[in-house]
């Protein structure tokens, strides 16, 4: 399947849910004086980040700034962190931001608005702020994901839909990640509540009770989960579903060795959550313009063709090349699961509260 076809059929998943342009002569919040060019900028990112040696010193070499990666955990504590230190910002940008924590960013006035001339290669329907306060890098589909030898040898079948996780004979096998820390984590708590309302005879409470009753186990992240408790792929655990990715399984290729022609790992594709990933320039920075040509860099090809092979999810630039075994491997669910950042946002500490109850 050549790229541009890939690419056409994920366009055709995306869901109407953005918030429309802004105009197009929106630009950086910039000082009153022209700024001094900064020998570095700092780069907040989740613990998930990845990238090619040598990327991020292309950056470099054209602009002179060098870029200096701060971690800070999973996307949720991130935006808390961030949050935190708002008022004395203790980077410059910030790349990892996705849309079920979106919301909560912007009513925080985390950043200053920026239309990067790039935006013209990134769809319509991954921008989500007209105000372009931040900037769509790339995007996956959220799923669960299975060892197919691990559910063979316990004698499963592979579940079908979300409901059959409730069924008795998958207790003891499925892992999933907090909402509370983990951007994985929220984002199939909303699978859950878009697949099962709550004005339904058996809506999303119901689903949840019965995964505590099966012996659901939760992880603060999605590293945490992946690799510690599942058995699949790179996993070390004894648990044979977990909440991943759809674009998981040419991971398990690519850095498989010996090489494989099959993946290790499968993608059950109900129940599956468009995640959105940004980055955006923190307001307070005392570098606004050279913040932005760090935005236009993430969106360049030289960075955008790095993503799926080191942080196995889309680019946001149709123009990106995608690697063949990505291609190859990587699920593309008919349908996604999306809540729009609106309701989103009125509801989900709600929603993270109550889903406590129910785990405790």
């Amino acid at each position: 399947m050549c790229r541009r076809l890939l690419l056409l059929l994920v366009a055709l998943t995306l869901a109407t849910t953005a918030c429309g342009s802004a105009d197009s002569d929106t630009t950086a919040a910039t000082s009153a004086t022209t700024e001094a060019e900064p020998s570095e900028l700092v780069l907040m990112t989740h613990d998930s980040f990845a990238v090619s040696e040598g990327v991020l010193e292309a950056f470099t070499d054209e602009t002179g700034i060098s870029v200096a990666r701060l971690e800070a955990g999973d996307a949720g504590t991130m935006v808390s962190q961030a949050i935190l230190t708002k008022d004395n910002p203790i980077a410059d940008v910030l790349f990892g931001l996705d849309n079920t924590y979106l919301s909560r960013a912007l009513a925080n006035d985390l950043f200053v608005s920026y239309a990067s001339p790039l935006l013209e290669v990134v769809p319509d329907d991954l921008e989500l702020d007209a105000e372009h306060r931040v900037t769509p890098i790339d995007f996956g589909d959220v799923c669960l994901n299975y060892d197919k030898d691990g559910l063979a040898d316990a004698g499963l079948p592979v579940p079908s839909t979300l409901r059959d996780l409730a069924d008795s004979r998958y207790a003891g096998t499925l892992v999933v990640e907090d909402p509370a820390s983990s951007s994985p984590g929220l984002a199939f708590l909303l699978a859950t509540i878009a697949t099962f309302p709550e004005d339904a005879d058996y809506d999303w409470h119901d689903f949840w009770a019965d995964l505590a009753a099966n012996d659901v186990l939760v992880t603060s992240g999605w590293e945490e989960a992946y690799y510690g408790s599942f058995s699949g792929g790179s996993g070390e655990g004894d648990r044979p579903l977990v909440v991943s990715y759809a674009s998981s399984p040419p991971a398990e290729v690519y850095f498989a060795d010996p090489p494989l022609a099959e993946a290790p790992t499968g993608v059950i594709t109900d129940g599956c959550f468009r995640q959105i990933e940004f980055a955006g320039i923190l307001a307070g920075t005392d570098a606004p313009e050279a913040a932005g040509r760090l935005i236009d860099f993430l969106l360049s090809e030289t960075f955008q063709e790095d993503i799926p092979l080191t942080m196995f999810v889309f680019p946001a630039n149709e123009q990106a090349d995608l690697p063949q075994v990505f291609i190859d491997y990587t699920t593309i669910p008919q349908s996604t699961a999306m809540i729009d950042i609106a309701t989103i946002d009125a509801n989900r500490e709600e929603w993270i509260d109550q889903w406590t109850d129910i785990l405790r």
